[in-house]
């Protein structure tokens, strides 16, 4: 794999979560009845920073979930040579029913993750609604899944690859596309 470009930098990364933090507080009214759930890994720290910077703007608390989605992969046999994947908790920091949950993730691809993560919110309660944050848009959905927040729009074609890296993870804030 060669990196053709870095689409976003820790600047623009810094912008695009403040930004979508502003949009959150907008549409929701503010944080009130509100919950962040990160998809792990990536989307648990981004989820992280937009609490930071909601409590910033707002001066309220918010709570952090986060979500592993293994087991509700419906590409669970092809991502799992043994066929016998490790079961993983749900960790939502708060109950859901009644409150809008806002599911946190990286990039926005085919819409599987989503939908994997819509399924097992479900599986812990009623959410009075879910809203979904990427930091990345590269497009090609599989299913009808758009996001609510977007911090970057980025056509890809079907041969290229997103790379996200955060410093909590990659010791670097940025977004690179490969091909």
């Amino acid at each position: 794999m060669s990196q053709n470009t870095t689409v976003m930098d820790e600047q623009m990364m810094k912008r695009a979560l403040t930004r979508i933090a502003h949009e959150i507080l907008e549409r929701n009214k503010g944080v009130e009845e509100c919950v962040l759930v990160g998809i792990k890994t990536r989307g648990i720290y981004l989820a992280q920073r937009l609490k930071e910077r909601i409590e910033a703007i707002e001066g309220e608390k918010v709570s952090v979930g986060e979500l592993d989605i293994t087991m509700y992969r419906d590409d669970l046999k092809a991502k799992h040579e043994s066929g016998e994947p490790v079961v993983n908790d749900v960790d939502l920091a708060s109950t859901i029913d009644g409150r809008k949950v806002i599911v946190i993730d990286d990039v926005l691809y085919t819409g599987r993750t989503v939908r994997a993560a819509m399924d097992a919110i479900m599986d812990q309660g009623r959410p009075e609604r879910i809203q979904l944050a990427v930091l990345i848009d590269r497009g090609h959905r599989e299913l009808p899944i758009r996001a609510d927040f977007i911090g970057k729009n980025i056509p890809t074609s079907s041969d290229e690859q997103i790379k996200v890296e955060l410093v909590e993870v990659d010791d670097q804030d940025q977004v690179s596309i490969f091909k």
